[in-house]
């Protein structure tokens, strides 16, 4: 009977830029509707993208609680949160919760109480750069972050290169966006020329940039991403192990 009571909790997608909210599906605002407490990346963001959706919402009639690595008294008030049947929403800063964001170990909790997870659609910067990458969509690697120091960065490029070689698959990672230009220095210092490169840019935005080109055709057209949001893929052809 006790586990009658247990919560469910909502993944409730983000956008990826503010000014297109036509990502976000209108079932959304149902699934918010449903929703007593949010666990949120960012509590300003969040209360500010909610209120766009739902005009109507009154904010302060929520309980909000702010991911910050998911400490064990957060994951503790998110369990108790459960336990009492309550419905909880988890929003990440931009796209999809769980993937590349730190509502994944609530996530884990809530398996862990016996709480049903439901993920709803919506814009992943991962999974659109795939789409429009060119690249193998059967097979792909998300590798998260790069090393900031340089070495161990140039080392996990070629790590990344041989893997995709190896296997034939994809390998999508991200940066920092005051960091991006420095990345691509890199990748066209460290990489095969015949090695792809796609870098996925603005994603959504009206400036979405998508550019799929060997490493030899990017050396020749270098481009400035200086601070935009950007997603990467690797793609090898082929060369000498």
């Amino acid at each position: 009977m006790a586990s009658e009571a247990i919560g469910q909790v909502y993944l409730i997608p983000s956008f990826l830029d503010e000014n297109n909210l036509d990502t976000i599906p209108p079932y959304i605002i149902l699934a918010i509707k449903e929703c007593q407490v949010f666990f949120v990346e960012n509590e300003r963001s969040a209360r500010r993208y909610l209120k766009q959706l739902w005009k109507e919402m009154v904010i302060d009639d929520y309980e909000w609680y702010t991911i910050h690595k998911a400490e064990e008294d957060l994951k503790l008030q998110f369990k108790k949160h459960l336990q009492r049947g309550a419905t909880i929403g988890i929003i990440s800063e931009a796209g999809c919760p769980g993937v590349a964001d730190p509502g994944q170990i609530l996530v884990d909790v809530a398996h862990k109480t016996g709480a049903v997870v439901k993920p709803l659609s919506g814009p992943s910067s991962i999974l659109l750069a795939l789409m429009a990458s060119g690249m193998n969509g059967q097979q792909f690697q998300f590798n998260g972050y790069l090393p900031i120091d340089n070495g161990e960065r140039v080392q996990a490029i070629n790590e990344m290169e041989l893997e995709s070689f190896r296997k034939k698959s994809t390998q999508i990672f991200i940066e920092t966006p005051y960091r991006n230009n420095q990345v691509v220095e890199t990748l066209l210092k460290v990489c095969k020329p015949n090695t792809l490169l796609c870098i996925a840019a603005d994603l959504t935005g009206t400036n979405e940039s998508i550019k799929t080109r060997s490493i030899e055709e990017w050396r020749k057209n270098i481009p400035d991403i200086h601070k935009k949001p950007a997603i990467f893929l690797l793609y090898a052809t082929g060369f000498i192990v």
